[in-house]
């Protein structure tokens, strides 16, 4: 094996030693695993450790994620999560777990529109998880349920990594546009399926039952008493509504701004930051009204940033080093190396493709072993259409992987949990089990249309 697959193998150890043996905290245990890592650079080490920070720096999902703790923050203190929760559940609070089935559904639109694992899991988490929260579900529960989803972003399209893998020579020469289209959506739709069935086990694995009536008012006196606080909605739309559509189309083409100032509007910074001045003003009442006062309401708040920054931040500098190691070409050549049955073979490109997309994101493991993947699985007979799919599917376990998926991070900050809770559920209920479907839709167990 090559040295940056040792590199993996220490990376992981280090961070469950430092966390689950030493009892320390995650950000803590994400940096012991960022020096292992650059251990393995020898003569490199100060060189990788430099660009390793800027690389970690420059990530936009890093700050997204603080920006989410302290939105989460204002809303609950400004108690603008009771309103709109009042208001939710005047009209489905009777159904157990009924915040779960919106949640998930939300998800698959969102995915259906944005393409994006962190944006899926900011939009859809700002609004259920308060809501979750408040009818019955655990934070940890909402948070896992929350990020799970985000794979939908990647797992329907249209996504950016569906047309990053269509740019691959070997991938163009075989499958259309709209054939991947169809083909992802349908492969898609049974993961949203595997979800939804997931929704129901957990109401009834945790007995989740409906609000008591007498909990639940009627929803004029919510809406009249509340109205304010659905305003949030405003600071998803308005992000969601200049990026997607016909007013980005507008946008694209106004002379000086144009695709590079469409491209610069984040979803996943832009709803945080809208929502929590929606939430400040909308709740302004109940805020301290002296600078000491305000003072002290943000210091009770600084405790969360540290391990959800620390993490974050350093995930992406570690999988950087190994990115600069060699991981993809060494993972490639062991592919490449083995004599496998085409099942074998099938469950090998499911297992590299989701290990390399936990330290690295969908898109860099498309760039990264998708010719190689996609190669692999047309050996094994997969159809091209289904190959490309299912490299698709594979690689929309990255928003569930931890320790250093963001979706994770982003809804923990929202539940204000800590995210090692929900590592092994997301594990058990979401990586294996979608890395399963994938294989069998890759052997036609489960069916997909292609063109």
């Amino acid at each position: 094996m090559g040295m940056s697959i040792w590199s993996l193998i220490a990376y992981i150890a280090a961070i469950i030693f430092w966390n689950s043996k030493l009892k320390r905290n995650i950000g803590e245990a994400m940096v012991v695993g960022w020096l292992v890592v650059l251990l393995f650079g020898g003569s490199k080490f100060f060189d990788l450790m430099w660009k390793s920070l800027e690389f970690a720096a420059l990530q936009e999902t890093v700050y997204a994620a603080l920006a989410f703790v302290f939105m989460a923050f204002v809303m609950t203190k400004t108690g603008l999560v009771n309103r709109m929760v009042d208001i939710l559940n005047s009209t489905l609070g009777r159904i157990a777990g009924g915040a779960g089935y919106i949640s998930t559904l939300a998800s698959a639109l969102m995915g259906l529109i944005s393409g994006s694992g962190s944006g899926n899991a900011a939009a859809v988490g700002a609004v259920t998880i308060p809501w979750m929260v408040k009818s019955n579900w655990s934070p940890q529960l909402s948070a896992t349920l929350v990020s799970g989803n985000a794979g939908l972003g990647i797992a329907l399209p249209p996504c950016s990594s569906m047309f990053l893998l269509l740019g691959l020579g070997v991938v163009a020469e075989k499958v259309t546009t709209g054939s991947l289209y169809i083909a992802l959506l349908t492969a898609g739709l049974w993961t949203l399926l595997y979800r939804l069935i997931l929704v129901r086990w957990f109401v009834y694995r945790y007995n989740i039952q409906p609000l008591p009536r007498e909990m639940i008012k009627p929803f004029s006196q919510t809406f009249r008493d509340g109205w304010t606080s659905l305003l949030i909605f405003a600071g998803i739309i308005i992000p969601v509504g200049l990026t997607i559509g016909p007013v980005a189309d507008i946008l694209t083409g106004i002379k000086g701004f144009g695709p590079k100032g469409l491209k610069s509007i984040s979803i996943i910074v832009w709803i945080p930051v809208l929502i929590s001045w929606i939430a400040i003003f909308e709740g302004r009442k109940y805020l301290p009204k002296t600078v000491s006062g305000m003072y002290n309401l943000i210091q009770s708040s600084a405790k969360r940033y540290v391990v959800v920054g620390a993490t974050l931040f350093f995930a992406f500098a570690a999988g950087e080093v190994m990115t600069r190691l060699g991981l993809a070409k060494d993972m490639m050549a062991i592919l490449k190396s083995m004599q496998l049955s085409p099942l074998l073979m099938i469950i090998l490109v499911g297992i590299l493709v989701t290990l390399i997309g936990g330290p690295l994101t969908s898109t860099a493991t498309v760039v990264a072993i998708g010719s190689v993947s996609f190669s692999a699985l047309i050996y094994a007979g997969v159809h091209p259409a289904t190959a490309a799919a299912v490299i698709l599917i594979f690689s929309s376990t990255e928003g569930a992987t931890p320790p250093g998926a963001a979706p994770i991070f982003i809804a923990c900050g929202i539940a204000n949990v800590d995210p090692v809770k929900t590592f092994m559920p997301l594990i058990w209920y979401y990586v294996l089990p979608i890395l399963a479907i994938g294989v069998l839709i890759a052997t036609g167990f489960l069916p997909t249309l292609v063109m």
